[in-house]
């Protein structure tokens, strides 16, 4: 709890309306998205400007405070969870499109901007913002930026850092920066915007970003491939990416999440096949149909059973939305739903995919897989229940086999939700202790007194692989 002097303080930078420190008003705060993670803050801060949140953010380092930076609380790894207390930081009145720049293709935003409204506001100029998270309707841009959001669009157009071309933020003492800008070269200096990006909030407070935004594309097609064989489908993946040919788009969604999703969005989705691929082509009309032509050559080659191509707009929408979907879908089944992401070099897609059946039946659980399987990023989804303990064990020992399979593959522990407290324990299994040892000796140089989101990214001990039965 926060003594009567330090509340006061804050109230004194950001006015009593936004401040509150209540046990009804601190406990919307003190969980995100990720389930069993939960903890209260101290207090909630609504800052209205940059130099308020430097004012907050030297008060806390002053008195060693541990400031949490949140979005909507989207966060898939309790990375916006205060589990050390603390202060919330929120960004409500934060939240503007300051400049629409069509000479340089830029936009510039505050960190409270809803990323779907952004990226309406560029559409409607004819403008195009790849980056499409899932979670796009409700999450934040300065969200996305601390967690590195991928999305739908991540194989052919990259993930948010590859848009984000400056930031302004507020560093753990308080100090007010700007990196990068409207530059399509800069090598002055460090890159400290891409060290920002993805730093979960442990380095600093964004008050401020600068984002590439590039033509619309002149078209785009949509198709949904059948298979009954789920490798067949996996392999299909890294066969079109060999005949030179990036999709836009190159989804993967499991019998389990097919009939689940189609319970859930009843837009006719196939619940009789082993797997499907949602695959999508933008850019010239020309180049599109080629594409997809040949796509659609691949996965006859490689056993698809049928191929179905979107007729219209709306279906193609439908069939994204729907896609978007899985995770809502799936937690209608239990009461618990642990959404996890593990990468692996595309080519190892298949072996990734026969892994996570074998585990999920070795630890008899339900577990439906989905994801962007033209990047390697698979999302395996339990549908479980914290309340059944013996389970959640067997959920713990299932996904650190899942973990480990996904960097004896090439692979990492996370491709877009991100390490917060949730991946913490499993980080070292990829970085080794050299690698955790040299991201400490940046987080102590930037906030010698870990006030910036405490608690995550750094756990106190690692899982061991002891617990990995075979």
């Amino acid at each position: 709890m926060l003594s009567k002097e330090i509340s006061e303080k804050l109230i004194s930078i950001v006015t009593k309306e936004n401040f509150a420190d209540s046990k009804t008003e601190c406990l919307v705060y003190s969980y995100d998205a990720t389930p069993n993670f939960q903890s209260m803050p101290d207090a909630v801060v609504s800052p209205r400007n940059k130099e308020e949140v430097s004012k907050i953010v030297k008060l806390c380092n002053e008195y060693k405070i541990p400031i949490v930076p949140r979005g909507s609380g989207t966060n898939l790894c309790a990375g916006t969870c205060p589990t050390e207390g603390g202060i919330v930081l929120l960004f409500k009145h934060m939240n503007n499109i300051l400049e629409i720049d069509e000479e340089n293709l830029t936009i510039t935003v505050q960190p409270g901007v809803i990323t779907l409204e952004m990226i309406q506001a560029i559409e409607e100029k004819g403008l195009f913002y790849p980056p499409d998270p899932s979670s796009m309707k409700i999450s934040t841009i300065g969200g996305n930026i601390n967690e590195n959001s991928g999305g739908l669009r991540g194989l052919k157009y990259g993930v948010t850092r590859d848009y984000v071309m400056g930031l302004e933020a507020v560093l753990p003492n308080g100090d007010i920066i700007r990196t990068g800008g409207k530059l399509a070269k800069d090598v002055a200096g460090y890159d400290l915007t891409r060290l920002l990006v993805g730093s979960e909030g442990t380095l600093g407070v964004i008050t401020e970003a600068t984002l590439k935004l590039i033509p619309m594309p002149e078209t785009r097609k949509t198709m949904l491939v059948h298979y009954q064989d789920l490798s067949a489908a996996a392999k299909s993946v890294s066969k079109i990416i060999a005949n030179k040919i990036i999709p836009t788009t190159l989804e993967f969604l499991d019998q389990p999440t097919l009939k689940v999703v189609e319970d859930f969005a009843k837009i006719g989705l196939p619940t009789n096949v082993e797997a499907v691929l949602l695959i999508e082509q933008d850019g010239p009309a020309e180049v599109v149909e080629r594409d997809m032509k040949k796509i659609a050559e691949v996965c006859k080659q490689e056993q698809a059973v049928s191929i179905q191509m979107a007729a219209t707009e709306e279906e193609a929408a439908a069939l994204r939305t729907a896609r978007r979907s899985a995770l809502s879908a799936v937690a209608r089944l239990k009461p618990t739903t642990i959404l996890e992401d593990a990468t692996v070099p595309r080519s190892e897609i298949a072996n990734m995919v026969k892994a996570i059946n074998e585990i999920t039946e070795k630890y008899q659980l339900t577990i439906c897989t989905f994801g962007h399987a033209g990047d390697g990023n698979l999302h395996p989804t339990c549908a479980t229940d914290a309340r059944d303990h013996e389970e959640m064990e067997r959920v713990e020992l299932a996904f650190a086999e899942i973990f480990e399979k996904a960097i004896e593959l090439g692979g990492t522990i996370t491709g877009e939700h991100g390490v917060g407290a949730m991946k913490a324990p499993y980080l070292e299994w990829k970085l080794k202790k050299e690698g955790i040892a040299a991201m400490k000796a940046i987080k102590v140089a930037f906030d010698p007194n870990n006030i910036m989101n405490p608690g995550k990214v750094f756990a106190k001990d690692s899982k061991k692989r002891v617990v990995i039965t075979r």
